[in-house]
């Protein structure tokens, strides 16, 4: 089972490390990342992944994962990703995404009036995309499961763990990793967190945004 990782310079570590953690377990898992030329890719947070397979070399996967980032309009943008997307696309079982990450697929077409998630800052866009935006930690529609901002990743996985291979396996998983999230704040939404945490929030999350 081929689970395929789309790197990119200034991806979200935490959007792709999560699931890899997990689905990276599974048995008869064969998980690899791909990028674009192949090569080196740096996180939002500087850590670098070098001996990266290239798109051109990968045509297919049973799964396929997309982290998202701060900034994920160069991905947007970009053809050869989009194209690669929907030729890998055609041959998955289960394509997912985290965070941003949905951005991306929807932008290659692939979300069009399906269910799907995404950071909540990123709403609107992925609404923009042809998708329908729902609110939840993990959305399934068809084939396709999207998570909702980074930690979410986490949860897409354990998921996923489960339709490919049963819940107990999945729960082995879960406590293997010690996924037993009890954060010391209430705050992990913008229901829960206040106007005050989520206007520093969007502060952070625009100093850390890539200058256009």
């Amino acid at each position: 089972m081929d689970i395929v990782f789309l790197f990119y310079d200034g991806m979200t570590t935490l959007d792709a490390i999560g699931p890899w953690e997990v689905l990276s377990r599974l048995p008869g898992a064969r998980a690899f990342p791909v990028a674009r030329d192949g090569g080196a890719v740096t996180t939002d947070t500087g850590l670098k992944f070098d001996g990266l397979r290239a798109m051109a070399d990968v045509a297919r996967a049973d799964v396929l994962v997309v982290p998202g980032a701060g900034d994920v309009r160069p991905q947007v943008a970009d053809p050869r990703t989009l194209d690669w997307l929907r030729a890998v696309d055609a041959t998955t079982r289960w394509t997912t995404s985290v965070c941003t990450g949905a951005v991306i697929l929807a932008a290659a077409g692939l979300l069009k009036d399906r269910r799907a998630t995404t950071h909540w800052a990123a709403m609107n866009a992925l609404r923009r995309l042809g998708a329908m935006p729902v609110e939840q930690r993990v959305v399934e529609h068809g084939k396709y499961v999207t998570a909702a901002g980074v930690s979410a990743g986490i949860d897409m996985a354990l998921t996923l763990a489960a339709r490919l291979v049963d819940e107990p396996t999945a729960r082995a998983l879960q406590l293997a990793i010690e996924y037993a999230p009890d954060p010391p704040f209430d705050a992990g939404t913008p229901a829960s967190a206040g106007p005050e945490t989520m206007a520093r929030a969007l502060a952070l999350l625009a100093a850390n945004a890539p200058k256009p």
